[in-house]
């Protein structure tokens, strides 16, 4: 075991939540990848006395991105690390609290499996033995059963390799790739002390996942996905069925799908919460509702309808009378309290970027980040931060980072558009700076007064250009979320319009405030930052460098080949309904003869998201028409990368075409 005392309280606090610039210290680097620690999953233990945690390192070594499990205690003295090895996902405390459960594939090439470790000590010992990949699993009230979610025969272990038969509307997806009958979820029984394992639903046309025991362990409400044609998508269907194998389900409620769906009981089993989408045209710009449902009578009660703000990771208080969850509200996350019969919202905290919440016998822990701080573990109380966790305390300590600002400003036609900006470290008032517009993706998200640090995250890219002297722009373009439902919707089926119109009057603002050098600018983002970046340099040539991150400028040709097909038919039609349309939101390639920008494409070839082919087009296109360009694919990643060699080299790919274009470096 390893085992971390943290820093007094007072000075843990200054340490994560001060501003980065207060203390001189180093950019950041590219390498530093092998120093980050990214924090996420969080579980509270029933009693409220310790929180469970993931760590994922980036493992220089073996260039791999391992997840490890942490344990903390609430009084903030220690957190241990209880697994070493192979990555670990989805931590979960038994109800008795004496267990602590999470998925791994262990040894290396074994298949996922459901362990556990004993809370009095002890290796970890492995609980099912099942033939499907588990994903997902969920204690029974009294810990003697566990409902897991599971493929029952995964087509990966098929030798030879057999054809793979698709009869779903819905047919592919980042990550999970081509999805076939037999790479649906069901749900399955399994029994603790016997080790019996029993299918408890037995419709395999569906797939079935987020089960929720209800407080008596006598039902299982769970999601329920016909996997029919196109009138079935964007459509949650939730279930409940008695907690025995062979039992028949009932359906609650459908209800449009939200991003992050999460069902909770109240704790008298009277009342079941679960978030709301909306209608499948807004399926890009989806804000997650709050609602419980009365499960006899099927009252279904909106406790969020006048937020008009998106909500997550609700969680019921011990007495029942309210829930708790985070807000997303304009540049941040903050926590909050809504009682159950409804009414005003209590914020539990001033501002700050929650990224998950918890809540058991009275004690609430989030996970919270700042503009100096990566993820970590705080408990909430009276509205205060209190930390549990500092895993990168010692290298940001060591850093100096730029100071982020927010700014607001007007677009062409007088919106009003929000978003921050961040100077470089060195900043001097009255000099002119290169300037990078960094975009961030979705467009279902918000550019926020956060540092991720997994994946590809915006707020760690422009702190990595800052910190070796750019300004750069963080615009909150209409699309984005954080200003509202009409805000979001503004877009709706005119993609690469307003969002380009608020992104260039960033850079105009940008420069008539001093701070930008109208002869040195730069664009670029990942995913639907990518997208706008090719949207962007075919409508403005002022830009001497672009980067395009999993971007595609032809989104005719990404009609079947991407995972968005409920999307594209709401919002857009069918192609050969709306061709003009479809033509439209292609201008990027079809009239990539206005580019003049040298541009960096990249992306992952088994990207299911937004396919490497979106790249591949728009860089062919800009090769032939003789402008700079170049393609990097990085073999066997998905839409986010996670290899670290691949994070390192992106990092370092990133600095080298700014500094070539907007520095004259080598």
């Amino acid at each position: 075991m390893h085992l971390k005392r943290l820093l007094p309280l007072s000075l843990a606090v200054a340490a994560t939540l001060a501003p980065g610039s207060v203390q001189a210290g180093r950019s950041l680097s590219p390498e530093d990848w092998f120093r980050f620690q990214a924090v996420s999953d969080l579980s509270i233990s029933p009693d409220g006395a310790a929180v469970a945690y993931l760590v994922t390192s980036y493992d220089r070594e073996s260039d791999e991105s391992r997840s490890a499990l942490w344990l903390a205690d609430w009084a903030g003295d220690t957190s241990v690390q209880l697994t070493r090895g192979e990555s670990v996902s989805e931590p979960r405390f038994s109800p008795d609290g004496r267990y602590l459960g999470f998925l791994s594939a262990r040894p290396a090439g074994e298949r996922t499996q459901l362990w556990v470790l004993d809370r009095r000590g002890g290796e970890p010992r492995q609980l099912t033995h099942v033939s499907g990949e588990l994903t997902g699993y969920e204690w029974s009230p009294d810990a003697h059963r566990v409902v897991l979610v599971m493929h029952a025969s995964p087509e990966a272990d098929s030798k030879p390799p057999q054809p793979i038969v698709i009869d779903a509307f819905e047919f592919k997806h980042d990550r999970e790739g081509y999805l076939s009958p037999a790479s649906r979820t069901h749900l399955y029984l399994f029994d603790v002390r016997s080790g019996a394992c029993e299918a408890l639903t037995a419709d395999f046309g569906r797939r079935e996942s987020h089960p929720a025991w209800s407080p008596d362990g006598e039902q299982i409400a769970y999601i329920s996905d016909p996997m029919k044609g196109p009138e079935q998508t964007g459509i949650d269907e939730i279930d409940l069925i008695p907690a025995r194998a062979g039992a028949t389900p009932r359906q609650l409620l459908t209800s449009w799908s939200p991003n992050n769906q999460r069902l909770a009981w109240s704790p008298d089993g009277t009342r079941l919460a679960f978030l709301q989408g909306a209608e499948a045209k807004f399926n890009a710009y989806i804000m997650d509702t709050l609602a419980t449902l009365d499960v006899k009578s099927g009252e279904v009660r909106v406790l969020t309808e006048r937020l008009d703000r998106a909500v997550l990771s609700p969680a019921f208080a011990a007495d029942g009378r309210s829930l708790e969850l985070a807000v997303e509200d304009d540049g941040t996350q903050y926590p909050a309290r809504i009682p159950l019969a409804g009414g005003a919202i209590e914020r539990l905290g001033g501002p700050m970027v929650v990224h998950e919440l918890a809540a058991a016998a009275g004690h609430t822990a989030v996970l919270v980040s700042t503009d100096a701080s990566p993820v970590e573990v705080y408990a909430l109380e009276a509205g205060r931060l209190r930390p549990l966790s500092a895993h990168n305390q010692a290298l940001f300590s060591q850093l100096q980072l730029g100071a982020v600002e927010d700014i607001a400003f007007r677009s062409r036609d007088g919106t009003s558009v929000h978003g921050q900006l961040v100077k470089p470290p060195d900043y001097l008032s009255g000099r002119r700076y290169p300037t990078i517009v960094w975009i961030h993706g979705g467009p279902n998200g918000q550019d926020d007064h956060s540092l991720e640090l997994q994946g590809y995250g915006p707020p760690l890219e422009r702190q990595l250009f800052a910190t070796h002297g750019y300004v750069v722009l963080a615009v909150n373009y209409r699309g984005s979320t954080g200003r509202g439902a009409r805000f979001a919707r503004s877009i709706l089926a005119d993609w690469g319009h307003k969002e380009v119109q608020d992104l260039l009057a960033g850079v105009d603002y940008a420069v008539a405030s001093g701070l930008a050098d109208p002869a040195r600018l730069g664009v670029g983002g990942w995913s639907y930052g990518g997208l706008l970046t090719d949207y962007l340099i075919a409508s403005d040539t002022r830009f001497k460098a672009a980067i395009s991150g999993a971007g595609s400028g032809n989104q005719l040709s990404t009609y079947g080949t991407d995972q968005y097909i409920v999307e594209y038919n709401a919002e857009l039609g069918a192609p050969w309904r709306n061709p003009a349309l479809w033509l439209k939101v292609s201008y990027p390639f079809f009239h990539a003869d206005r580019i003049r920008t040298p541009t960096l494409f990249l992306g992952g070839d088994k990207d299911f998201n937004v396919p490497v082919a979106g790249g591949e087009q728009m860089y062919q296109a800009l090769r032939t028409l003789g402008v700079p360009a170049q393609l990097i694919v990085y073999p066997g990643e998905y839409h986010v990368l996670t290899r670290p060699s691949f994070l390192v080299d992106r990092s370092r790919r990133y600095l080298d075409w700014m500094g070539k274009y907007l520095k004259g470096e080598p």
